[in-house]
């Protein structure tokens, strides 16, 4: 099998993203299977310019294929577009053109994959909201796999994107919530999806020692890893950050690894280490008692998951819907929505080396159990063997013809998104991606919904009863069990009788009486007509006697109940919410000593 892994850059020195996403999931499927990388000239993510030479080049044993890019970004025309499309009623020919805006733009990638698609079994797409992704995607679409790697920005709502999410053969997700933002706004359920995410190359035994040795710091300190960005919650971060600080005097240090965007405050807790290599960063995280993660918007935080890979734990920022359903899956991290929040949790991993231990043993669990290679791997693996033995999808829709695509009637793209639901995914249920494979002696962190029961469904009484006497109840029982009517109920309160089936009216009135009440029996007999509660289905029909008065049941009672006499009446506060015995039409009898009866179940 020949895979093709497609993304906007690629190169070992992007340590960040999803190109690294991409580049992990290259390097592992490439033991398993032949693996390609076709990506553009580009490094820099803000302008694409072209820096690499256009061919092939070969990285880490995988082949890689660079195109040139047609155009650069200008921020000027992509801020004017973005602002038209997020925000504005819209065309669908503004959505294209905000597409070209944002890049990278080349042409060539996506005619070099029509041109060889026969050439490779599937590719895979990184990174939906951009050009070579939604271009890509519709050029083969029947071999496209899509991982979205989407956050919570306006660019899912804009309607070019729902073709894309359907058409494709199946999607990679990143986290529950990333999935459950895609279905809500694109209704793509029915396309083959699992939530999969991204492992990391963790280092055996990083060294606290050896970093805070080179940096000198031997201060206890919390760690961010990242880009130093307003967009990433840095500004907001500083903030509460130095509040902190005023206010605890003996606290946290903050350490920042990344390269900043914004300016850094000069404050005497803050230390920026600016970009180092892996093995700095993995020894400072070894050696930080926390990490800190600030991002509003994340379709996956791969360093949190390396925090948790070593056993520290994460405090992140709520409005992130990715990063609180993990930490609350996880039970590896507390989570913040203001400044109050921010300090109490950040306090409370402060001052407890014991909750900030539990926390991080939380953490490597749930990374070994959903994060390691191995997982991974499978996953993928088990997704590729899946669609190589199932039919083709049902292909890409098309685009709105030449009016239709002028037609300014589309909402705003923000508008769309926020309109749904926020917080963590409350659907974290995995389908199989492939065969069903045993679990038996693995733990899952989320059991699979139970099947419809195959019994009867006891519903539990509304009202909490005192307990009856023995004597009391084995009156009733004793009264219950042949006349049908019952004149006790379990709390020992007394109650009106039913009167039998067969005494319901005077003798005159005999022929109407059993017109109305005698019904054909399985053995071509007459019996005397069930209860109210029995044809409603709120009790066990005629037949199944009990000796006290039992429960309410949803469906049939069990087929081993072996018909004695009529039901009892139900006890208040047994049934819920049932309706009450009809009163007996007539006038009611009163039976006489020795008076003889009719045997029940005879015919009429």
């Amino acid at each position: 099998m020949k895979i093709a892994v497609v993304v906007q850059r690629y190169g070992a020195d992007i340590n960040g993203g999803a190109e690294l996403h991409a580049r992990y999931v290259a390097e592992h499927l490439a033991r398993h299977v032949s693996v390609e990388v076709i990506t553009t000239c580009a490094s820099d993510y803000i302008t694409w310019r072209n820096e690499r030479a256009a061919g092939t080049d070969t990285i880490h044993g995988i082949t890689v294929r660079r195109f040139p890019v047609s155009r650069e970004r200008t921020p000027d025309d992509f801020g004017a577009w973005s602002s038209r499309v997020f925000t504005r009623m819209h065309s669908v020919n503004d959505e294209l053109a905000w597409l070209d805006s944002e890049g990278p733009t080349s042409p060539a990638l996506v005619d070099y994959l029509h041109a060889h698609e026969a050439d490779y079994d599937f590719f895979i797409f990184f990174s939906a909201r951009y050009y070579h992704a939604y271009h890509g995607a519709r050029a083969v679409a029947h071999k496209a796999i899509l991982v979205p790697t989407a956050e919570r920005d306006g660019a899912l709502g804009l309607s070019i994107f729902g073709p894309l999410f359907r058409g494709v053969r199946a999607l990679m997700y990143n986290s529950f919530e990333e999935r459950a933002l895609i279905q809500g706004i694109t209704g793509n359920q029915d396309v083959p999806g699992v939530v999969v995410g991204i492992g990391s190359e963790i280092p055996e035994r990083p060294r606290a020692a050896r970093f805070r040795q080179k940096f000198g710091l031997h201060d206890r300190f919390a760690i961010y890893v990242g880009r130093i960005d307003e967009n990433k919650g840095c500004r907001e971060l500083f903030d509460y950050f130095i509040r902190y600080s005023t206010a605890m005097l003996d606290g946290l240090h903050l350490v920042l690894i990344g390269n900043p965007i914004i300016p850094i405050p000069t404050h005497p807790r803050i230390h920026h280490l600016g970009f180092v290599s892996d093995q700095d960063k993995f020894d400072a995280m070894a050696a930080a008692d926390l990490l800190v993660m600030p991002s509003y918007f994340e379709s996956l935080s791969m360093v949190a998951l390396e925090a948790w890979a070593l056993g520290r734990p994460v405090l992140a920022n709520a409005a992130c819907d990715v990063l609180q359903g993990q930490c609350r899956r996880s039970n590896a991290g507390l989570y913040y929505s203001s400044y109050a929040e921010f300090f109490e949790t950040l306090r409370a991993i402060d001052i407890n080396p014991a909750l900030a231990a539990a926390l991080g043993a939380n953490g490597q669990r749930y990374f070994q159990a959903h994060y390691s290679w191995p997982v991974i791997e499978r996953k993928y693996l088990d997704m590729l063997e899946r669609l190589s033995h199932a039919p083709a999808g049902r292909g890409m829709e098309p685009l709105p013809g030449w009016f239709g695509r002028r037609r300014r009637t589309l909402p705003p793209a923000d508008a769309i998104v926020d309109a749904q639901p926020r917080g963590a995914a409350t659907d974290i249920s995995e389908p199989s991606a492939g065969r069903v494979r045993p679990t038996a002696g693995r733990a899952s962190a989320t059991p699979p919904p139970s099947p419809a029961p195959a019994r009867p469904v006891v519903a539990p009484p509304q009202v909490a009863e005192p307990p009856v006497a023995p004597s009391e109840r084995a009156k009733g029982a004793e009264r219950t069990g042949a006349s049908g009517r019952s004149e006790r109920s379990p709390d020992g309160r007394s109650r009106e009788r039913e009167p039998r089936q067969e005494n319901r009216g005077r003798s005159h009135d005999r022929s109407r009486r059993n017109d109305r009440q005698a019904k054909p029996a399985g053995n071509g007999t007459r019996g005397p007509r069930p209860s109210r509660e029995a044809r409603n289905g709120t009790t066990a029909p005629s037949g199944d006697a009990s000796a006290a008065p039992a429960p309410v049941v949803t469906t049939n009672p069990p087929a081993s109940a072996t018909p004695t006499s009529a039901p009892s009446a139900p006890a208040q506060g047994d049934g819920g919410d049932q309706a009450a015995p009809r009163r007996p039409m007539g006038r009611r009898r009163r039976r006489t000593k020795g008076r003889p009866g009719r045997p029940e179940g005879s015919p009429a």
